[in-house]
């Protein structure tokens, strides 16, 4: 009689529970379809307004003309160029030191405390406010030169905010490869460098090239950085030693302006650089989705 009576008890007490986890989840998922729908409508406002805005000023001149001066027309040739470059350089300066930064701490630095430490000051520049960046480059390289700006600099502020996304990927795309690769490799004899290079490279290559289009994307739309470094330029340059315009620096100075002219533009290049932003993203998860089918 007594074990009923505690089984019956035990019984209640468990549905009880049962019927409280199953308010509080539905409770959770109400709370999270919220926060999502949420968070999609003023995506959708954001990028409605955006194309509301912009759409009347995309047109054949946005790509030929350079920047106008105030009450003409003109286009974003010039900055289109220069913000190319200058990622470019950026990709080209942070992409090999993030991928010896991350294969070092992936393959050479998991035993040593300094492996911990380079982690850490790596997360740190992750979240470092690019305007920090840009004034270090602003006294390491522009006030170190007499003052002179130049889309050099803004490179190299650019590639500061390169360099920890790819050693981030790239350390955790080689710490994913099977050990089992590592192995079998080197059992044959293989130099571990030549098991780097031909093995763990080839296995993560994928995440990767997708960090480094990560990165691309982010530095695209940078503003700050290139204030203190780069400064702008109303004119056609190829010269990197000198000032050079910027597409988010001219939508910075330009959207500001009491020029309808220059607004119009603003709104027009602001839209060609977030299609560029989502089409890189589009890329990027692509050859994420790509990898993953590939391994399973």
């Amino acid at each position: 009689m007594a074990t009923a009576v505690r089984d019956a008890a035990q019984l209640k007490a468990a549905d009880a529970l049962y019927r409280r986890r199953r308010v509080i989840n539905a409770l959770a998922l109400v709370l999270a379809c919220a926060a999502a729908v949420f968070g999609l409508f003023f995506l959708g406002w954001i990028l409605w307004t955006l194309a509301a805005k912009a759409i009347g000023g995309i047109d054949w001149a946005l790509f030929t003309q350079d920047t106008p001066p105030p009450l003409q027309e003109g286009g974003l040739r010039n900055a289109f160029f220069g913000s190319a470059v200058m990622c470019l350089l950026a990709i080209l300066i942070g992409t090999p030191l993030g991928i010896a930064a991350g294969t070092w701490l992936a393959e050479y630095g998991n035993a040593r405390k300094l492996g911990t430490v380079v982690r850490f000051v790596n997360d740190i520049l992750l979240s470092a406010p690019s305007i920090v960046l840009g004034l270090f480059v602003y006294t390491l390289v522009v006030a170190q030169s007499g003052g002179n700006f130049s889309a050099l600099a803004g490179a190299i502020a650019l590639a500061f905010i390169v360099l920890p996304v790819v050693v981030r990927t790239t350390d955790e795309m080689l710490r994913l490869v099977p050990a089992q690769m590592r192995e079998a490799a080197l059992s044959l004899g293989i130099p571990q460098w030549k098991v780097i290079v031909q093995v763990l490279y080839r296995s993560a290559s994928a995440g990767i090239v997708t960090g480094i289009l990560l990165a691309l994307a982010r530095i695209s739309g940078e503003t700050a950085p290139l204030l203190f470094t780069a400064f702008g330029n109303q004119y056609w340059s190829t010269d990197v030693l000198q000032p050079m315009a910027s597409v988010p620096v001219v939508m910075y100075q330009f959207a500001g302006s009491p020029y309808e002219s220059w607004q119009s533009i603003a709104w027009a290049g602001a839209l060609v650089l977030a299609m560029f932003v989502l089409c890189v993203s589009l890329i990027a998860r692509a050859l994420l989705l790509r990898n993953r089918i590939s391994h399973d």
